[in-house]
């Protein structure tokens, strides 16, 4: 039963620190086909990766204010169903080219024969 214990929270830990750097992914590939304001982003999130990846909604503007901040995405105000206007963020062409040099670099190669061997075992 301890060693369940000390399994169970190491786990924990490695899933935290591993969500934490996972999010930006996440936005991103949310982003990539089309536009969306930030519940449809979360909503993807949640959503795309079966629940285990969820986040808050302020900490999700606080990031998206951040990408806007260096010109990887932007946003148009357009009028929401019910209510005021909503924030619709896009990658602008430097968020595209920084999405896809990440991926190349760092995602696909999860693709790899021998990787995905390794992985199976």
């Amino acid at each position: 039963m301890k060693d369940e214990n000390i399994l169970n929270e190491l786990l924990t830990s490695w899933e935290d620190t591993y969500k934490k750097g996972q999010l930006t992914l996440w936005i991103f590939l949310s982003l990539k086909d089309k536009p969306k304001y930030v519940d449809e982003i979360r909503q993807f999130i949640t959503e795309k990766s079966k629940g285990t990846m969820s986040c808050e909604e302020q900490s999700l503007y606080r990031i998206l204010r951040k990408f806007e901040h260096i010109d990887v995405l932007q946003f148009n105000s357009k009028k929401g169903n019910k209510g005021p206007e909503r924030k619709y963020y896009k990658l602008t062409k430097l968020g595209i080219d920084l999405f896809n040099q990440f991926v190349q670099r760092n995602i696909n190669l999860f693709y790899n024969e021998e990787i995905k061997k390794l992985l199976n075992k």
